[in-house]
This record gives structure tokens, C-alpha cells and sequence, in this order.
């Protein structure tokens, strides 16, 4: 039986063949430390690492490379900047559509003394922005907010956030673990202070590397919540209060920084806006004819928005009368089509979306899946839920 992905927001697969062939050879020909050896392996490597931070900080449109610090994923770049810059007294904002990498950290916080909360959010996963004037108090230090949800595509109003968060001094911090690489990212233009991002979805990296980029005045107010060696001013136990070295203890990902390096310059010559098309292409066949096989929405029940206006490649349905756990299992059993149902490590969402506690059937599409593939999966649908 042939295998149809269509789980792309979880991990993008398959990866331009040039990002597993750069982690191979790099491992099999290189395979040296950064900040360690006086040798020219070593050097090779630190420059792959420079022209990455530079890659990543173009395409974001950041202050400055060395303000690129790499983590394994979004979720500990979300850890490292909201636990290190929130403080016991602080109050945060965020949105009510939040991933648990938002959530958790906020969670702990809270029992640290961080009050939050949430900026509410209509059932079609729309940021209500009117609501955030009446939410601030005198101790409210920033926003974080996602730019796109995972569970339904929606994309979030984050230059307008950002522009209402300069202009009541609050720090920005942004979740783009679903729209990097494929929606136009400005730091400068939607006014971040610091952008979270993982390379492994849209960027078309391998698994197991992120990060974060910083405005140079975030910089010394983020405690560093890991500390140790970085090959950096040796002769001191004191950490770095220089970039990225500040938050960089310990060796990197450097299978993984190869790897995102090759992906982020395949990215550069394909242009993210043709990516952004063929994936809207896509979604666009698939709502359109779900919309078509049951205009009533009586077996399949979309979630959240029905166009593709400000959505990403993500699709979630409900299927009425039917257990979406065992569709799910039927759509892979007997069609090889792999989807991810249930709650999506998001419950603020589905309760936003009404779609709580039963969760959702999710599909999402990317740069590799085909019109076929799309075509065939509604088939595998109307087989299921119509048999």
C-alpha cells in the first residue's frame, strides 16, 4: 500500500533531498566542534553556522545574525525567553487559540508568581483585537502569540499586535512554529522583540534544531535558563553576556544546523511565495471539495475557516455520528493516509473552536504533496463516512 502524508504540520516530510545528504556528509567528512578546535574542520563548520544565523536572520528580517541562537525547537525557544524575561508580579497576555508550548511555561510560571491572560478569540480562531485594551494592567510586561494555529490554520493579526504592543510598551514575542518559511516574516515590520521559530516544519529541516532571534534590547533582559562551557572567555566561570554565546552553552546541533543550512538555501532559490501558492493550491481543492461532497457538513464538520483567507495549509474536521480517533485509524489502515487527530497539544484552542474535548481530524498539506493525493484522501472520506 502506497503512504500519503498529509500531517505537515507536525513534521514536513519528505525533505528536499539536499538537507539529508548535507547532515550525512557532514557527519561522514566533517563531523568537528565550533569554538573548540584551532584546525580548519573546525573553521569549515563555524562558517556553515555564521551563514545559517545569517540565512534565518535575512529571511526574518532580524536586527543582527549574532542575535540568531539556535535551541533544538520552537518549544525551547519558547522556554528559554518567556522564563527568563517574565518575572514574579509580571503579567502577560496571549492569545486563547495558544499551543501548550506557550501554555506549559506560562503554566509554571504561574505558580512562580505570573498572572496571564487570554486575549479571546471568535470560533473561527480570529484574534479578537479590540479585547486587548481591556485586558492590560499596570504590571503587564508583554504579549506572546502564535502566528498561525496549528489546529485549524487560522493566521493571527500579528503586525497589528504588534503595532498595539509598541504603542503601550509591552515586548512582543512571537510563535511561528507554523508560518516560518511559508508566510513573509518582518520583525522589524510587525514589530518583534523575539521571534521563536523550529526548523524542522516549514524551514524543511531536519528534525531536533530551532531557535530564536532577539532585539538588541532583549538581550540582557533574558535570564539564560542553561549555562555551561562555550568555548568563549575560557578563563572566567561567569557566563557570556555577549551574543549568541550568552545562550549557547554546551555543543550545538551541528547535524542539524547542516541541515538547515542546506534547507533554508533551497528555500532562497524555490522563494517561499511558491511554496506559500502550491500549498494554497492545495488547500483549496480540499475544502472546496469537501464543500462539494457535503454541503450541509451532516458526516464532516469543518473547523474554523472555510476560505483561505489569512489560513495556512492546515485543515481540521469533526465527523459527526463518527469517532474521529477511529476514521483517523481507517484513513491510515485501509488508505495509508496519515493525518493527526485529538487535541493537537492545544485544549485553548479546541475549546475556542468548540471543538473540545472530542478534538479534530487534522490535515495539512505541503510544497511535495500532489492534487492527486488531496483528491484521493476526500475519496478515502466519502468511503469511510458514507459506507
Amino acid at each position: 500500500m502506497r503512504k500519503i502524508y498529509l500531517d505537515q504540520a507536525s513534521t514536513t516530510y519528505p525533505k528536499p533531498e539536499c538537507v539529508p545528504r548535507a547532515v550525512y556528509e557532514y557527519m561522514t567528512g566533517n563531523g568537528s566542534n565550533i569554538n573548540r578546535g584551532c584546525y580548519e574542520n573546525a573553521y569549515d563548520t563555524e562558517e556553515v553556522v555564521l551563514e545559517t544565523r545569517e540565512l534565518i536572520c535575512r529571511l526574518f528580517d532580524g536586527p543582527d545574525c549574532k542575535n540568531v541562537v539556535f535551541t533544538k525547537n520552537v518549544t525551547e525557544s519558547l522556554n528559554v525567553v518567556l522564563k527568563g524575561f517574565l518575572k514574579p508580579g509580571d503579567h502577560v497576555l496571549t492569545s486563547s487559540m495558544e499551543h501548550n508550548a506557550v501554555m506549559r511555561p506560562i503554566r509554571q510560571l504561574e505558580a512562580e508568581g505570573v498572572t496571564f491572560d487570554r486575549i479571546p478569540c471568535n470560533e473561527q480562531g480570529e484574534l479578537i483585537l479590540e479585547a486587548m485594551e481591556g485586558l492590560l494592567k499596570p504590571n503587564t510586561k508583554a504579549v506572546v502569540m502564535m502566528h498561525a494555529s496549528n489546529v485549524c490554520g487560522t493566521v493571527l493579526p500579528l503586525k497589528e499586535v504588534g503595532v498595539f504592543c509598541k504603542s503601550h510598551g509591552l515586548k512582543f514575542i512571537a510563535d511561528c512554529a507554523q508560518t516560518a518559511g511559508v508566510l513573509p516574516i518582518s520583525m522589524k515590520e510587525m514589530h518583534m522583540d523575539a521571534l521563536c521559530f523550529t526548523g524542522h516544519k516549514g524551514l524543511l529541516g531536519p528534525q531536533g534544531i530551532g531557535g530564536f532571534l532577539l532585539q538588541e534590547d532583549m538581550i540582557d533582559k533574558i535570564t539564560p535558563l542553561l549555562s555551561g562551557g562555550t568555548g568563549s572567555i575560557s578563563h572566567t566561570e561567569e557566563i557570556p553576556d555577549f551574543m549568541p554565546d550568552r545562550f549557547e552553552p554546551g555543543t550545538m546541533n551541528l547535524p542539524g544546523i547542516f541541515g538547515l543550512h542546506a534547507a533554508l538555501n533551497w528555500l532562497m532559490e524555490i522563494g517561499t511565495e511558491t511554496i506559500r501558492e502550491k500549498e494554497k493550491v492545495l488547500t483549496e481543492l480540499f475544502l472546496q471539495k469537501l464543500k462539494d461532497l457535503d454541503p450541509e457538513q451532516e458526516k464532516i464538520r469543518l473547523t474554523g475557516k472555510k476560505t483561505m483567507e489569512e489560513r495556512t495549509a492546515v485543515v481540521s474536521i469533526q465527523t459527526p455520528g463518527r469517532d474521529v480517533s477511529e476514521v483517523a485509524w481507517l484513513l491510515d489502515k485501509k488508505y495509508g493516509i496519515m493525518t493527526r487527530v485529538g487535541l493537537h497539544c492545544a485544549p485553548s484552542a479546541h475549546k475556542t473552536l468548540g471543538t473540545y474535548p472530542t478534538g479534530t481530524i487534522r490535515f495539512s498539506f505541503g510544497y511535495f504533496n500532489t492534487e492527486e493525493e488531496v483528491l484521493f484522501a476526500v475519496k478515502a472520506l466519502e468511503e469511510i463516512l458514507w459506507s
